[in-house]
């Protein structure tokens, strides 16, 4: 003698496949989270102001960029002339300079007024060339 029993609704829900999925997307996120982060390291200096000091017989190689001149960026070496450059040329020529003085100092003086992208793409070329750490020159403020 069978009675027909029904089955009761079971009221719990079994949240295996929502565990496997969320374990897939973390593994998915930390994969690729670092693949995205980009950018260009800058040492900062520790001091409110420091003085660059000049290697003897290395001078520093500055990479000047002007907000309005004829020329926006222009590269010089130690007390020389300014030489004008185009943005895509300043990997090569300060590639070749470091490669000939190993030590180089490398440092940036742009006009107050420059956007920052163009300071970005200078430092981008300059690690592009093997140039470990790049300065930035900065005028002391008036009292």
């Amino acid at each position: 003698m069978r009675k027909n029993k029904r089955r009761k609704p079971m009221g719990e829900i079994n949240v295996v496949p929502y565990i496997d999925v969320t374990l897939v997307l973390l593994i998915i996120f930390m994969i690729t989270t670092p693949m995205l982060q980009t950018g260009v390291d800058v040492d900062l200096p520790k001091a409110e102001s420091a003085n660059v000091e000049v290697k003897e017989g290395k001078p520093p190689i500055i990479i000047h960029i002007y907000k309005e001149h004829k020329h926006k960026y222009e590269i010089s070496v130690g007390d020389e002339d300014k030489v004008p450059v185009e943005l895509e040329d300043i990997n090569e020529r300060v590639a070749a300079i470091v490669g000939a003085n190993k030590d180089s100092q490398v440092l940036i003086a742009a006009d107050g007024d420059v956007d920052y992208r163009s300071v970005v793409k200078v430092m981008t070329s300059l690690k592009n060339a093997g140039v470990p750490n790049v300065g930035l020159m900065t005028q002391p403020e008036d009292d």
